[in-house]
């Protein structure tokens, strides 16, 4: 039996989230998708599986934990900080023939690189309530990963694959597309979760460019981007005084009048560098 076959066999998952008492809870953060038809399609926007080490974060009933089972997926490592979805997950690994693991943990607390060998991939429905603190976390170490595919909030999957001079750009559109490039692929309505959320969710596909920062620089460019957005309607001359101000802008030949939001993130990056020689 294939493992698509297996997985159509189990029980739906309304009645799976029934049997466990898995109620979503809003201080978790916890929406569950539970139509297999756009899961599948969130899986396939990882690209071909076949032979990679999968990381879920938040699998709650396990739909797209089903999903990445189907796919062909070396193994799929879930991990929950939710007792009662722990337990859902550990049925699903007792019929994995090996290719599934359950930690019971918090995610924001993990190293997810070191759970899964390479070549290793993200793919998850994050909680919405610390999506962007995983998010800059995972960027940190983005040399580690192959591929992310993540599912946040619309306004935050937007703000990730924003322009320059624009409403959403900002501090993590600079930091993701500094390391990353950023396609934004699916949008997915309220309606499709249980319960439905207030807003829209989208799927990100972020894949790690070949060259990446060392931690000094990376820590560079995240002091600078917190200065200069976090004042962001400011000129640059004001917003990064903390980090050197003018001077800093002089040396980058970037007139200290612009605001955050119109500099490239090739401009951000050598502002990091400068930063980073001056330290």
């Amino acid at each position: 039996m294939t493992a698509a076959s297996e997985i159509a066999g189990l029980p739906p998952l309304r009645e799976v989230i029934a049997r466990h008492g898995l109620d979503a809870r809003r201080t978790l953060g916890q929406h569950f998708l539970l139509d297999g038809n756009l899961i599948g399609r969130i899986v396939r926007q990882a690209g071909d599986l076949a032979g990679r080490h999968v990381v879920e974060v938040g699998p709650g009933p396990g739909g797209l934990t089903r999903g990445l089972l189907a796919s062909a997926a070396a193994s799929v490592v879930a991990v929950e900080i939710d007792p009662r979805a722990v337990a859902v997950i550990a049925e699903l690994a007792a019929i994995s023939a090996g290719r599934l693991r359950v930690v019971a943990a918090d995610a924001l607390d993990c190293d997810l690189a070191a759970l899964v060998p390479a070549p290793r991939q993200i793919v998850a429905n994050l909680p919405y309530n610390v999506a962007s603190p995983l998010l800059v976390g995972w960027l940190r170490q983005a040399a580690q990963w192959e591929r992310l595919t993540l599912m946040f909030q619309d306004e935050v999957a937007a703000r990730i694959c924003a322009a320059p001079d624009t409403a959403a750009y900002g501090r993590l559109s600079v930091l993701a597309q500094w390391l990353c490039t950023a396609e934004y692929r699916l949008r997915i309505p309220a309606a499709a979760f249980v319960p439905p959320p207030k807003v829209t969710s989208a799927v990100v596909v972020l894949t790690p460019r070949p060259a990446q920062p060392a931690p000094a620089r990376f820590a560079a460019m995240e002091r600078l981007t917190a200065a200069a957005f976090g004042q962001r309607r400011k000129m640059l001359r004001g917003s990064l005084k903390p980090v050197g101000g003018e001077a800093l802008l002089a040396r980058a030949g970037i007139d200290g009048v612009r605001r955050a939001e119109t500099l490239s993130v090739a401009e951000f990056d050598r502002l990091a560098g400068l930063l980073l020689e001056a330290a």
